[in-house]
């Protein structure tokens, strides 16, 4: 009988700390001895291809959809990162291509540990927490050495329960609540099949604020023209005359919003064509020019706006697995014995990966960004050129427009999102 392998992505942005409620539920912490990561040197390849990752992985949950996405590129990679440490042979070489670039394992779990860290240590009124855990059941025949590589490269804890049981489903949204500030009380609502082995879950939490905050008093009702030509009235943030970072290619415009922690920013970014598709523009980006042209802005002085968006709040969920496996992770996904995770556990007929439910939400207004996002994933076993500053910048927010939130030093998207 084939095994389940179901891996928890879970993200939470938040602006405010609510209430957390916890769950009373029936399962083990265990311990394990930590093994721990071996590399040692330059992750930016890696770096890079996370920044192609979350574009693309972006692109595919809105065409699975055909509707406005919101992806947490980070957690998501996160997570299966985690599971890559269980893969072999090409299910493991599928693995490094998609989230590293193919620069390897060893290269991916060090900026795991080094993302985690950063971001754990933000300065400014930043709060940023990472939780990672592996949940067992009792007849998963998960090996000890990946246990412990879960533990002493992501910091993970180990809990053993009864996934086919109902009591998984109060034990995982309580976890899973506690670790995002109640931002996310219900990633599942059933328990899992009787073949499930393994849940690998990831919770981020983070709370920023802007450098410069927008005045309550600016925001002003103004109206939005959807994709398909529909207009809405809304009410919209607004700068005028504000030194912010412009963003600007041969077909884009936008501008970053920097938080007050000095590493992350918010960033806009819209068809510079007014009357441009935005699907077809969007299907043209390159996400690794993307994380150039956020990182080159560091380097480049401020321009003074005049800025208007959207004070809004956004949500999706959705399953990922087509999508991941589009972007090349279909052995990962694969029931017919060719999915190799002979590194993760025991079970003669092996494991896979079956599905990856993925569920976010963001919130932006004029103090900052308050978001969530979280993701289930379940396996069965068996540059822009330098420009001479201009005078005046306008950038109206008025019409569909790619927004997320990325890391101002290496381009990593931590939160990525369409709204149109």
């Amino acid at each position: 009988m084939k095994r389940i392998l179901s891996l928890a992505l879970v993200l939470a942005f938040a602006l405010t700390l609510p209430g957390c409620g916890t769950a009373a539920a029936d399962y083990t912490v265990l311990t394990a001895d930590p093994v721990a990561a071996t590399y040692d040197g330059s992750t930016e390849p890696a770096q890079t291809a996370l920044a192609g990752f979350g574009l693309d992985l972006l692109r595919g949950t809105r065409d699975q959809t055909e509707k406005p996405a919101l992806v947490s590129p980070l957690s998501a990679a996160l997570a299966l990162s985690m599971a890559a440490n269980g893969a072999g042979g090409d299910t493991l070489a599928q693995f490094e291509a998609v989230l590293s670039g193919g620069a390897g394992l060893d290269m991916l779990n060090a900026l795991c540990q080094e993302l985690t860290a950063d971001y754990e240590s933000l300065g400014g009124s930043t709060e940023c927490s990472i939780a990672n855990s592996l949940w067992v059941d009792p007849e998963g025949m998960i090996r000890e050495d990946f246990i412990g590589r879960c533990g002493g490269i992501f910091d993970a804890q180990v809990i053993q329960a009864q996934l086919s049981d109902p009591g998984i489903v109060p034990a995982l949204n309580g976890w899973v609540s506690d670790h995002t500030g109640g931002i996310i009380p219900e990633i599942v609502s059933e328990p899992f099949s009787e073949d499930a082995a393994a849940l690998l879950v990831n919770a981020l939490y983070l709370k920023n604020t802007w450098a410069a905050e927008f005045d309550p008093n600016q925001t002003m009702e103004r109206t939005f023209t959807h994709g398909d030509g529909a207009e809405e009235r809304m009410d919209f943030l607004r700068h005028f005359d504000r030194e912010l970072p412009y963003l600007e290619t041969a077909d884009s415009v936008g501008a970053l919003l920097p938080y007050d922690d000095g590493r992350l920013s918010f960033f806009a970014l819209m068809p510079a064509e007014e009357g441009a598709d935005f699907g077809t523009w969007l299907a043209g980006l390159d996400g690794v020019a993307l994380g150039q042209l956020v990182r080159d802005s560091r380097d480049r002085a401020d321009f003074f706006l005049r800025l208007s968006l959207p004070k809004f709040e956004s949500e999706w969920k959705g399953e990922l697995k087509d999508v991941l496996t589009a972007l090349g992770l279909e052995l990962a996904f694969d029931s017919t014995g060719r999915a190799d995770f002979s590194l993760l556990g025991d079970n003669p007929y092996g494991y896979f990966l079956s599905s990856v439910i993925h569920a976010t939400k963001i919130e932006v207004n004029e103090e900052g960004t308050k978001a969530a996002a979280a993701t289930v994933v379940e396996a069965d076993s068996g540059s822009s050129a330098p420009m001479e500053e201009p005078q005046g910048i306008e950038l109206d927010f008025d019409r569909p427009f790619l927004y997320g939130i990325v890391d101002l030093e290496n381009g990593v998207p931590l939160f990525l999102g369409t709204f149109e």
